[in-house]
Parts: structure tokens; C-alpha cells; sequence
């Protein structure tokens, strides 16, 4: 039977070998991907607002309806370049899976959460963060008072941009039409 330092010896010859293979040249190019572009689909749109937060969506089909988290991570405001649409997409932190996307429209209303000053609460009639587009009420929470406000603030100046848009998409049929 090895004493203790033998058996220390061992596993230091040991962790040694298994760093000389390590540093070994042949074993990091057993495998050579070639690069490749990743699309995200935001290569033709504008990044307006970009912020950490955490996503909810309310669960009315369960027996007993409550909120519950869809995801962590940085929540976007992007607008398309070429139409101008706006949407919101959110992906979460390590698997960049989608946990909202949908577009704001101009009647879209943000309510604060149960009194919360850093959450706000509002529905979609087509989100799809699940490919599939269904009606969502969603709830989104920010670290500070502070971050909750300028999302806001540029969400609800988005809005605004899209009713503009609208009003002039108004008088071009009305004005085309006479």
C-alpha cells in the first residue's frame, strides 16, 4: 500500500502528464470549425433602448392564474430601417433563447405594477417569443426606479413616432383617394 506521499507523488505525476497533454499541440487542432455568420434577424433594424430586466408573463390558463418569470436578460427597442416599424425584443442571458418579441403599436398601454416604480405592465395581441403568435399580458421589472422611468419614456416616445406615422399614412390614402 502507497504512504501519503506516494500517493501525493502519483497524482502530482499525474495532473503533470495530464498538463503536458494539455499543451500539446496535436490535441487543439483535432477540430477546425469554420467561421460562420449568425444571423439575428436585427442586421435591419436601429437599436433605440437596450437594458438589463427581468420578463413575466401572466399564466391565466392555469388553475390558479400568476405571473411567472419567462426570462433574464438585456430587453431592445429596434426599429426597422426600411418600414419603420418598432418592436421589442428580449432574449434570455445565456441561451439568448427569445423571451419576448412583438411590436409596439400606439395603443398599447404601460401600467405600473402593483404600485411598483421599477415595473411596468402591458398587453400584446401578438407576441412571438414561441414562434407562434398568441395575446400576452406581459410584466417587466428593472433594477432601479431610474431604469423602469427611461424605459418608459422611450417606449412611450415610440408610440408617438408610430401615430405620427400613422396620421401621415392617413392623409396620403385620404389625399390619394380624392
Amino acid at each position: 500500500m502507497a504512504t501519503a506521499d506516494e500517493s501525493h507523488e502519483e497524482y502530482e505525476s499525474t495532473s503533470e502528464s495530464m498538463d503536458d497533454i494539455s499543451q500539446d499541440s496535436r490535441f487543439g487542432s483535432f477540430l477546425s470549425l469554420p467561421d460562420r455568420e449568425i444571423k439575428t434577424l436585427e442586421e435591419d433594424e436601429e437599436e433605440l433602448l437596450k437594458m438589463r430586466a427581468k420578463l413575466f408573463r401572466f399564466a391565466s390558463e392555469d388553475e390558479l392564474p400568476e405571473w411567472k418569470e419567462r426570462g433574464i436578460g438585456n430587453v431592445k427597442l429596434l426599429r426597422h430601417k426600411e418600414n419603420g416599424a418598432i418592436r421589442l425584443l428580449m432574449r434570455r442571458d445565456k441561451t439568448l433563447k427569445i423571451c419576448a418579441n412583438h411590436y409596439i403599436t400606439s395603443l398599447m398601454e404601460l401600467r405600473p405594477n402593483a404600485g411598483s416604480d421599477r415595473a411596468w405592465v402591458w398587453n400584446t395581441h401578438a407576441d412571438f417569443a414561441d414562434e407562434s403568435p398568441k395575446p400576452e399580458l406581459l410584466g417587466i421589472r428593472f433594477l432601479n426606479a431610474e431604469s423602469a422611468l427611461e424605459f418608459k419614456e422611450k417606449f412611450e416616445e415610440c408610440q408617438e413616432e408610430l401615430k405620427i406615422r400613422e396620421k401621415k399614412e392617413e392623409l396620403s390614402l385620404s389625399s390619394g383617394s380624392s
